[in-house]
């Protein structure tokens, strides 16, 4: 992997790789570390962090000089997000990776609220990057990546909200394969299970360290899986859905 890395981020979201050839000029940073250090470890010549607080990537920056560069970046600003990408001349790889976890069943007192939060950042802050960053990944001839969630294929109990929203993402994903790939475009969907970070801190399910979890993401982007399944859980998941979707859909419900 040669070229620079693009890592965006929220203080609210997970993270957004992006590796190009060109470039002019609550609670991920943990998975946002690991997603920069496994673009640099393939031969990312540059990460560029996009975050809402300058200071989340001090410590990449720290460690890996002028290979990370840090500009602020806000989801909630789809024409921010826009010029941003009018700097980049052509994307090899653009990861998104956003996540938000606000709302819990569909019924709980803040239910909508929290879901439309949600959904906002899981599907339309994904939407905005991909449609933002687009033409320079056409231009390259690159390739997307849509960090998703195996709750994406079934919802889980008391996690409706979140679960709908990344269902949402995971058909945006399908409609972009459609759409893309008669343009030579690939894009893959990842669907992780519950990773150590601290939007998972609740979930008394094993979790999987973020810096395994990005190495298995670049691991499956390099042999051209469709979707990849980056994980002990993830695997056993798919193995079930593609047995039979109810399965899974059954199991999820019963936890």
């Amino acid at each position: 992997m040669v070229g620079q890395a693009i890592v965006q981020t929220n203080l609210k979201v997970q993270v957004r790789v992006a590796r190009q050839q060109t470039c002019k000029p609550r609670q991920h940073e943990v998975l946002t570390k690991g997603d920069g250090e496994a673009a640099l470890a393939r031969g990312a010549a540059r990460v560029t962090a996009g975050v809402r607080d300058l200071a989340t990537a001090d410590e990449l920056v720290s460690r890996f000089g002028d290979r990370v560069v840090a500009v602020l970046i806000d989801l909630n600003q789809p024409e921010k997000i826009a010029a941003t990408a009018h700097n980049f001349e052509g994307v090899d790889l653009l990861i998104n990776n956003v996540g938000l976890l606000s709302s819990g069943g569909l019924f709980a007192t803040d239910g909508l609220d929290a879901i439309e939060a949600d959904m906002k950042v899981n599907f339309w802050g994904t939407l905005a990057v991909t449609r933002a960053f687009l033409p320079a990944v056409e231009r390259q001839k690159g390739a997307i990546a849509n960090v998703l969630t195996v709750v994406s294929l079934a919802s889980m109990a008391g996690l409706g909200g979140y679960s709908a929203s990344k269902a949402a993402s995971w058909s945006m994903t399908q409609a972009l394969r459609a759409e893309l790939g008669k343009k030579g475009l690939r894009v893959h969907a990842v669907f992780p299970g519950p990773v150590d970070t601290e939007m998972a801190k609740s979930i008394t399910l094993p979790k999987t360290p973020p810096d395994a979890v990005a190495k298995a993401i670049l691991d499956g982007i390099e042999r051209g899986d469709d979707d990849i399944f980056p994980d002990a859980m993830a695997t056993q998941v798919a193995t079930a859905f593609m047995r039979a979707p109810k399965e899974v859909e059954k199991m999820f419900a019963a936890m």
